[in-house]
């Protein structure tokens, strides 16, 4: 018969197994789960970062895309996993975006997932097809303002960044501008070249060679900041929308049930490998920087942005993914 006693004993043994599992980290083979499919930034990024934590811990480390239901798939899988860091979760704002909008509120991170460390936080690139007559973010407010509901703007899903960062940009402006959800950047990028849309919120990496070739329009950046990256690019907030500021992001994950200890190790290795020339330089290939924080630090972070983006949803009405 199992009493309150033994439940109480087995609890606190269980307690003092973590800091051993701490130390023994790494034990076996890792797993990185991608929940998203192959190509996209995330997985570029748990890519490029297994290489190097491989060398660095001495054991495989692979990489997993389960991607489905806007990244709840392969979201839910980390959280149903041993917290013991042989299975980590590198996910993209739509993912937790999908995450927060299927849990009860408020949401709160830690209830289900432990974060270990940042990645990067890049800016997007407000870009528009030369149809449109507006060379910076004022002159499109006017243009839309004076045209409501004429303009559409696409985004790689409901509730991903680039979404997010179009509904923020109309809320603010006032404007009336149309959301077209699509199935990732792939297929976003043709319809803007042909017109079909005529605005999109984007990674740098998708955008700025046709920026160069004169067949898109750069309006403006979503950073608070210009980026390091692209110091000639003025920011929309900047160019006409005062205090706008809207990032995507990516970050590394863990089970809730990690101690807080080995989430400490993995983010101090995790930053070793983010500072190095190797990922800054792959990186940059994307149109980002390193961005390492403590777990306390991206607890914080994520807390925060995912509130910012559920109040902005209901004030606007817009319902966001997941499923």
């Amino acid at each position: 018969m199992i009493t309150r006693r033994s439940l109480l004993i087995t609890s606190l043994l269980a307690s003092a197994a973590w800091p051993a599992n701490a130390q023994n980290f790494p034990g076996t083979l890792i797993r990185i789960v991608v929940p998203a499919a192959p190509g996209g930034g995330t997985d570029i990024l748990a890519r490029a970062m297994s290489q190097q934590l491989q060398t660095m811990w001495g054991q495989t480390v692979i990489v997993e895309n389960r991607s489905g239901a806007g990244g709840l798939i392969g979201t839910r899988q980390v959280i149903a996993a041993t917290g013991d860091g042989h299975t980590l979760l590198m996910a993209a704002t739509s993912a937790i975006m999908s995450l927060a909008v299927n849990t009860p509120a408020p949401f709160e991170i830690s209830r289900d997932l432990a974060a270990v460390s940042l990645v990067s936080a890049p800016p997007y690139i407000l870009v528009a097809h030369p149809s449109v007559p507006a060379k910076n973010a004022a002159e499109l407010i006017e243009h839309a303002k004076k045209n409501p509901g004429a303009l559409s703007y696409g985004s790689s899903g409901s509730g991903a960044a680039s979404h997010l960062s179009g509904a923020l940009f109309a809320q603010m402006a006032g404007i009336d501008i149309l959301h077209v959800p699509y199935r990732g950047m792939g297929p976003a990028v043709p319809d803007l070249l042909g017109g079909r849309i005529q605005l999109l919120f984007a990674p740098a990496i998708t955008v700025t060679p046709h920026i160069s070739a004169g067949t898109l329009r750069m309006i403006g950046t979503t950073g608070a900041t210009r980026s390091s990256l692209f110091p000639d690019f003025p920011t929309i907030a900047e160019s006409g929308l005062p205090k706008y500021d809207s990032l995507g992001w990516f970050g590394l994950f863990a089970p809730g049930t990690m101690p807080p200890a080995l989430a400490e190790r993995i983010s101090a290795d995790v930053r070793k490998v983010l500072v190095s020339d190797d990922l800054k330089k792959r990186l940059a290939e994307q149109g980002a920087e390193p961005t390492p924080t403590t777990p306390a630090e991206f607890k914080a972070f994520v807390n925060s942005d995912v509130t910012k983006w559920l109040e902005l949803a209901r004030k606007a009405g817009i319902t966001l993914g997941g499923g």
